[in-house]
């Protein structure tokens, strides 16, 4: 009776290493899918949009 429990035990654990994989592949299609003066615009979008730091890294 305890190997069925290991068993399942593992079989979860392999379907969540393979959704994991799934979703992170996903993630980098998405992020690949940018064209290098999208990813420009974005970042000069975020730049004007955030607050001014004074120069001074995590002061």
């Amino acid at each position: 009776m305890r190997m069925r429990w290991w068993k399942m035990l593992g079989l979860a654990g392999i379907m969540g290493v393979a959704a994991t994989g799934a979703v992170i592949a996903r993630a980098e299609r998405r992020r690949r899918a940018y064209t290098p003066e999208e990813i420009r615009t974005r970042l000069r979008e975020r730049a004007e949009g955030a607050p001014s730091s004074g120069g001074a890294a995590g002061a």
